[in-house]
């Protein structure tokens, strides 16, 4: 299930959640990764908030989050591990037209943006022409290219100037 709400304005998309996030059933649930320490610096809001108010934050600041991937096979956790020939997309299109007001969706990693360009744009583009789409450097702690205050960073910009 998305966090979302029919206000939110920027979608954030993973590709699917890692295996620590299904049993958690929280989006975002392995503790290394970044996802929250940056939603909630970033919102000014202590990082020992339960997941329910970690939720209300991103709905009360117009941010909906979900995933490309409905299912898929894989061994793990990491994206590089899902089977392609597996995957399942999300319904984007019914997603788009309850939530009128996103303007802006934003890619958590690049698996995540390959797979919605290459499976779910073709179906919408037309239809949803007015969106914008950027790519953020993934919040995994599997992607260690970039340590957590140069993702802050990037990601703090990208979704202040997209909320403004």
């Amino acid at each position: 299930m998305p966090i979302s709400d029919k206000s939110a304005k920027i979608l954030i998309l993973g590709s699917m959640p890692s295996d620590t996030s299904l049993d958690k059933q929280q989006y975002y649930g392995h503790p290394r990764n970044a996802f929250w320490p940056i939603m909630l610096t970033m919102f000014n809001k202590p990082l020992n908030i339960s997941y329910k108010q970690r939720q209300q934050l991103l709905i009360q600041n117009n941010i909906a989050v979900w995933d490309v991937l409905q299912s898929c096979n894989r061994e793990g956790s990491l994206d590089a591990a899902i089977k392609m020939d597996s995957i399942k997309v999300n319904d984007f299109h019914r997603f788009l037209t309850v939530h009128q007001k996103i303007t802006t969706i934003c890619f958590n990693g690049a698996k995540a943006q390959a797979i919605f360009n290459k499976y779910v744009l073709p179906q919408i583009k037309n239809e949803f022409s007015h969106l914008s789409y950027f790519k953020l450097p993934s919040t995994s702690p599997a992607y260690a290219a970039m340590n957590l205050q140069q993702k802050m960073s990037i990601w703090s910009n990208s979704l202040q100037y997209n909320t403004t």
